[in-house]
């Protein structure tokens, strides 16, 4: 599983012109599933989402978790992250799972992080998305479980 991050003020997400997820300060984590991904990697990956040390303590180091500020965390499916770019000029996407598989997993990633955090909101799987935010920092981290 793969998942990259990036610490906002404020970020949503639309289908059709319609919101369907939207947070402020927090996470916003664009998220791809693998082939050979499962309950292992999904539970580390809400770990590390939840856990990952991106914003500022007192002293303004980055010392604090999502968990320890309790922003929000937008959820985003995105498998073009499992892209192959080594060769050519078109990505491959053998490295990303099925849509069925993909499906799955992200839904447990959501469920999962729903029962362990109290904002979450997520885009719409497998739909085309238009994603709105404001980057803090800018501070972007990729995160592999």
């Amino acid at each position: 599983m793969i998942a990259l991050i990036q610490r906002v003020t404020r970020a949503s997400v639309s289908v059709d012109t319609q919101p369907v997820g939207s947070i402020g300060a927090g996470l916003l984590a664009f998220v791809a599933v693998q082939p050979d991904d499962g309950e292992a990697q999904t539970v580390r990956m809400l770990d590390r989402l939840l856990g990952y040390r991106v914003f500022a303590d007192d002293r303004g180091r980055m010392n604090r978790s999502l968990t320890d500020t309790g922003g929000g965390l937008l959820l985003v499916s995105q498998f073009t992250l499992a892209a192959d770019t080594t060769r050519g000029m078109r990505p491959s996407f053998t490295a990303a799972a099925d849509p069925e598989h993909g499906r799955h997993w992200f839904d447990r990633l959501v469920s999962l992080a729903r029962a362990r955090h109290a904002t979450v909101e997520t885009g719409r799987f497998g739909a085309h998305m238009v994603v709105d935010l404001q980057n803090d920092g800018p501070v972007t981290f990729w995160l592999t479980a």
